[in-house]
């Protein structure tokens, strides 16, 4: 650690990375088994809904380019509190919310907050740890942060069984409270502030975007948020409407699938000490291909074969993200929050058009998310073989 947190200490530190970096994942998770009933009590249609997770995510998207060039010039920590304060009040008007098009507009506020809390998260990493340390904490963060969606879908689907979804808002809320307690313990992390005028600082944004090497690595990695969106806004209904089952036994098969993704940034750390960091993403590539080709092929039979199958295709989008990002970020020595920033944004408008494609077909939603999978991996497999020789991936990539 590049700076000793002298109030969280190592462990501390560590809990604070995660509980902020959980953030996505919980505001998103926790409402799916919902989703459903939602159309119903709103009186609207599954379009609609599903507009309250992408909305978020664009908004979300959009968030990360005004705040992370903003935490270079004022720094990690007002950021990070100012967006704090604007989750809980956006928490709180989409508990009170009683139409879906409130709704949307109290989600597009919460992920306006929200953006600011997480791509400091990652600029805190890139300030503290390096190489390979900086990877370790990478995955432990991620490893960590995946029981985010283990449990969310679990609680929502208890919250639903004793009051109803309004109360899940509450609780992402109360979550928001907590993360601020934690928050005002930790000391600044930035050593040098962008000196320029609070407009120019958004200009480091096309800094960074003039950086080729970034932006030829930014292409491929942003690809795979596209195909674990899409299963996002289509599992619910997958299981729920397609197979028959109930809000808990959703949650339990959703719950399945992030257990499962959860052993992607350990594996990775382990076999990346025998095994090229870059083979360990070809293969993820290949991977994410083959089981692309099963989901459109095979996916309807059974629920759980489909999630089978949609399980090891999380876990290799999860594992992509440790040595995707590192190698990114490795390509910009200063502007971390500009640089992180478009990482997340790119993932998330990646995502949110992912989550757009698969319900082009209703009726074809299993048929839908695999051709997405397949197409995403056999793009995002034939860009990376372009690229992984040449001298700024083998400079930073292991190669064991």
């Amino acid at each position: 650690m590049k700076k000793p947190q002298a109030v969280l200490g190592e462990k501390g530190t560590l809990f604070f990375l995660v509980i902020i970096s959980a953030f996505p994942p919980l505001t998103t998770d926790l409402y799916l088994p919902a989703l459903p009933q939602m159309v119903e009590v709103l009186g609207t249609t599954q379009a609609m809904v599903n507009l309250t997770l992408s909305v978020y995510f664009v908004t979300y998207a959009i968030g990360l380019l005004f705040w992370g060039p903003l935490s270079e010039k004022f720094g990690r920590k007002p950021i990070l509190l100012t967006g704090l304060g604007l989750y809980m009040v956006a928490s709180v008007l989409c508990a009170l919310a009683f139409s879906i098009e409130f709704l949307i507009g109290a989600r597009a506020l919460q992920a306006f907050g929200g953006a600011a809390i997480t791509v400091v998260a990652t600029a805190i990493v890139k300030d503290l740890y390096d190489g390979r340390e900086r990877e370790r904490i990478m995955a432990t963060i991620m490893s960590l942060v995946i029981i985010a969606p283990m449990v969310a879908p679990v609680i929502g689907a208890f919250l639903l069984k004793i009051a109803n979804w309004h109360m899940m808002f509450v609780a992402l809320g109360v979550f928001g409270f907590i993360a601020t307690l934690i928050a005002l313990c930790y000391t600044e992390t930035l050593e040098h502030r962008y000196e320029g005028s609070m407009l120019r600082s958004w200009s480091r944004l096309a800094t960074v975007f003039n950086n080729p090497r970034f932006v030829s690595l930014l292409v491929i990695f942003s690809l795979t948020p596209m195909a674990l969106m899409a299963f996002l806004a289509a599992g619910s209904y997958i299981y729920i409407n397609g197979f028959g089952l109930t809000e808990q036994e959703f949650s339990y098969a959703f719950a399945f699938n992030a257990l499962f993704a959860s052993f992607g940034p350990t594996i990775y750390m382990k076999v990346s000490k025998r095994v090229s960091s870059k083979t360990i993403i070809t293969a993820c590539f290949l991977a994410i291909t083959l089981l692309g080709v099963a989901t459109f092929t095979v996916g309807h039979l059974s629920p759980w074969l489909f999630a089978l199958i949609a399980a090891p295709v999380t876990m290799a989008i999860i594992t992509t993200r440790i040595p995707g990002t590192n190698l990114m970020l490795d390509q910009q020595e200063k502007d971390t929050g500009s640089a992180v920033a478009i990482i997340q944004f790119s993932s998330m408008m990646a995502g949110s058009l992912g989550m757009v494609l698969v319900s082009t077909r209703p009726e074809m939603l299993i048929e839908n998310l695999g051709l997405i999978q397949m197409g995403i991996g056999a793009v995002g497999l034939g860009l990376w073989l372009l690229v992984k020789n040449r001298n700024y991936v083998t400079a930073n990539l292991n190669a064991v």
